[in-house]
């Protein structure tokens, strides 16, 4: 009898922790990571560890790690329903006959409200509707939290998709100083929306901040578009911001870069410490970067050649472009390696060793102009083979 009352307060217990882990993750808006969830995302990143290990290719390998966001949260679901599962079979021990696959089968009854075993003490009756009350108002409340999920989604990914038609994928900070300045093409410089793009990121960043440290599944989610990250394109947005506050300081729109740089780091940093990074609150100039000045003179190469106007020799802007990197170069890298982002330049090492991918730039599909202005031969008919070449579009 001592075992069996041993075991109900172990289930009272059980069921507790289970209820506030539900409650913490889907209602109370802030962080919250219970033991459960914890464990959840530990078994669900092992296992796409080992897919990713086994998979060769990145496009096959971001199409399976694309199911990670919903294996968490089917995951999440099912170690919620056992847990109760389980402690209302230990609460239900001392008060209903037979051993615990009677309690477990019991307590299955009640939680699916299909009543196929009847409690038949009054304590084994409050326990039922306990437990079914808890089961409904798990599932109720995974229900409601979904459109919550993807409206977040949808926000984020809004001005992602904006961002890779105008950077390309994936998105590389110098990429899009030169590609602004370069107008796609027209030659034609739009540097001057640059402070507009900023204040946007400024935005999107403290929106992800909050979401993303509230629904922390959602940092699982990746982007629709094979190379495309979230993570990546806000890193871009932020080393482009960089790059022109230390090279061309008077020509920068110095508050729009700081205000957006401020907001970026520090949406980096809480999602970083929301899914057990170690970092510090504020980072620490004198510990420098992992970027090499190789890779910073390559930088302002991409930019000379398409005569962005520098304004400093890369000597002179390498410390201040430091002293910009290091709030967030850390945080970003962490978390790239814990969502497998794709490897993009500038973003880190990752745990599947990866060749960084350069951005993706569009052929030049204009026509020769020669070719147009050449008139046709006259006739009225031509060859077979003509014809099959304009259908076959040769």
């Amino acid at each position: 009898m001592i075992l069996r009352d041993l075991a109900a307060a172990l289930g009272g217990v059980t069921v507790v922790l289970a209820g506030a882990s539900v409650i913490g993750t889907v209602v109370v808006p802030r962080p919250y990571r219970s033991m459960l969830t914890r464990f959840v995302d530990w078994l669900v990143d092992h296992i796409f560890l080992a897919v990713a290990w086994l998979i060769r290719g990145h496009r096959r390998r971001d199409s399976a790690l694309a199911a990670e966001a919903a294996a968490v949260l089917v995951l999440q679901l099912v170690s919620w329903l056992l847990a109760f599962l389980v402690g209302f079979a230990l609460l239900l021990l001392p008060l209903a006959p037979g051993g615990f696959g009677h309690a477990l089968a019991e307590s299955g009854s009640d939680m699916s409200t299909i009543g196929f075993l009847s409690p038949e003490s009054a304590g084994a009756k409050i326990v039922a509707m306990l437990a079914a009350f808890s089961a409904l108002a798990t599932l109720a409340l995974q229900i409601g939290y979904l459109p919550a999920l993807y409206a977040a989604f949808n926000r984020r990914e809004t001005a992602v998709a904006l961002l890779d038609a105008r950077a390309g994928v994936p998105t590389w900070g110098p990429e899009l100083l030169a590609r602004t300045h370069y107008g796609l093409g027209t030659g034609v410089s739009t540097v001057d929306t640059l402070p507009d793009l900023y204040a946007e990121w400024e935005r999107w960043a403290a929106d992800v901040a909050e979401s993303h440290t509230t629904y922390l599944p959602l940092i699982y989610f990746r982007s629709p578009r094979l190379l495309s990250s979230w993570l990546i394109a806000l890193l871009g947005v932020l080393d482009s911001a960089a790059l022109y506050l230390s090279l061309s300081p008077s020509a920068a729109p110095e508050i729009a870069a700081r205000l957006c740089l401020r907001g970026g780091f520090t949406c980096l940093t809480r999602i970083a410490l929301a899914i057990g990074l170690d970092l510090p609150q504020e980072a620490d100039p004198a510990t420098g970067i992992s970027l090499g000045y190789d890779d910073f003179l390559a930088a302002v190469e991409r930019m000379r050649a398409v005569d962005f106007p520098i304004e400093r020799s890369p000597e002179e802007a390498w410390p201040d472009f430091v002293g910009w990197r290091v709030n967030y170069e850390k945080a970003a890298y962490g978390i790239a390696g814990a969502i497998f982002a794709p490897p993009a330049l500038w973003s880190g090492p990752r745990r599947v060793p990866s060749v960084p991918i350069s951005p993706v730039r569009p052929l030049d599909r204009r026509a020769d102009k020669a070719a147009i202005l050449r008139p046709s031969r006259p006739g009225r008919r031509r060859g077979r083979a003509g014809r099959r070449g304009e259908r076959s579009g040769s």
